[in-house]
C-alpha cells in the first residue's frame, strides 16, 4: 500500500494530466509513469523527505524520453533520445503527483530522464510556471535543474539571475581521462570548460552549486581520486553529493563496498570540502539515480 500526505488546497478546477500508467513503490518511494499519445511513456519518481522521511515529498522529474548523451553508467542512455518533452508534459508529472497520489510536492528536482540543458526551453517556461502558480506554487528555491555539463546551458540558465534557484552538476569523475570513459561530453567540453560554467553561475549568499559524483567500484573511488577531486572543486561554492553507483540493466560497473564510501567522503571532508552521502531511495524498482528508463520503448521505435 502507498501512503503519501495529502494536503488540502483552495478551490480550483484541476489541471489534466497524461494518465498513469504503471505504479511501482518501494516502501514510500513511487516510480509512476504516464503515457504519452505518441506510446512513449515519461517516468517519474515521487521521494519520502522530511522528518522520518513522512512529511513532504520531492519529485524526481523528466525532460526528455530517454536522452542523447550516452553516460555508460546509466539507464536512460541506453534508449537513446526518442523526443524531448512539452512543457505541459513536465508540468503534467507533478500535476498526476498531486492529483493521482494526493502527493505534498514541494521539491522539483530536474534528474529524471534526459539532459534538461537539452530541452532548456521547456525546462524554464516549466520552472517559471511552477514558480508564478498561486494556487500550488513551487518557488525556485526549491527547484533543482540537473546537467552532465552542457556549458552554455548553464550560462544561460545563469544569465537569469535566479540566485535561490539549485543548480546541480554530474561531475563523477576527478580528471578528464576518467570521465571521458563514462561521459561522452567530457570529450567536447572537458573539465576545465565545466569549471570556469560552474564558477560563473549565481548562487546565492552562503549557496552552493551541488557536485554530484557517483562513486564506480575501482573506477573513480579511490584515495587519490579523492584528492584529485578536491583540487579541481578549491576555490568553488560547491558541496558534493556522494552517490554509490545504482547499476543499470547489463552493466559492466558495480558500487563500492561500504568502507571504500566511507573512506572517500572522510578524505575529501579532511581537506575542507563539504561532502554529503546520498541515501539509495528505489534501486530494486529501478527508480534510484541514473535507472530510469524503459528500454522496450526504445526497441518499439
Amino acid at each position: 500500500m502507498i501512503h503519501l500526505q495529502t494536503h488540502s488546497t483552495p478551490t480550483a478546477t484541476p489541471a489534466p494530466y497524461l494518465p498513469v500508467t504503471r505504479v511501482q513503490p518501494e516502501g514510500d518511494v513511487v516510480k509512476f509513469c504516464q503515457r504519452t499519445p505518441d506510446g512513449l511513456e515519461t517516468e517519474s519518481v515521487i521521494i519520502p523527505m522530511g522528518a522520518r522521511e513522512n512529511t513532504w515529498r520531492t519529485l524526481c522529474v523528466s525532460s526528455q524520453v530517454g536522452c542523447a548523451r550516452g553516460c555508460t553508467f546509466c539507464q536512460t542512455a541506453q534508449m537513446g533520445l526518442l523526443r524531448n518533452l512539452t512543457i505541459d508534459e513536465i508540468l503534467g508529472q507533478v500535476r498526476a503527483a498531486r492529483g493521482h497520489f494526493g502527493a505534498d510536492i514541494r521539491n522539483v528536482v530536474f534528474m529524471g530522464m534526459g539532459e534538461p540543458m537539452d530541452n532548456l526551453d521547456a525546462v524554464i517556461a516549466a520552472i517559471i510556471a511552477l514558480h508564478e502558480d498561486r494556487v500550488h506554487q513551487i518557488p525556485r528555491r526549491r527547484i533543482t535543474v540537473s546537467t552532465v555539463g552542457r556549458c552554455d546551458g548553464i550560462r544561460r540558465l545563469g544569465s537569469f539571475g535566479w540566485r535561490r534557484l539549485n543548480l546541480a552538476v554530474s561531475l563523477n569523475a576527478p580528471n578528464d581521462e576518467i570521465r571521458s570513459q563514462i561521459m561522452p561530453i567530457n570529450r567536447t567540453e572537458p573539465m576545465a570548460k565545466l569549471r570556469e560554467a560552474i564558477a560563473g553561475f549565481p548562487v546565492r549568499a552562503g549557496g552552493h552549486v551541488l557536485i554530484e559524483y557517483v562513486a564506480i567500484a575501482g573506477l573513480n573511488d579511490q584515495p587519490e581520486h579523492a584528492m584529485e577531486l578536491v583540487a579541481y572543486l578549491r576555490g568553488l561554492s560547491t558541496v558534493v553529493n556522494l552517490i554509490p553507483y545504482n547499476p543499470r540493466e547489463d552493466s559492466p560497473f558495480d558500487p563500492p563496498d561500504e568502507a571504500t564510501l566511507v573512506a572517500f567522503q572522510a578524505r575529501v571532508m579532511s581537506q575542507g570540502q563539504l561532502i554529503f552521502r546520498r541515501n539509495t531511495k528505489g534501486r530494486s524498482i529501478m527508480a534510484a539515480c541514473g535507472q530510469l528508463g524503459n528500454t522496450d520503448r526504445r526497441r518499439a521505435q
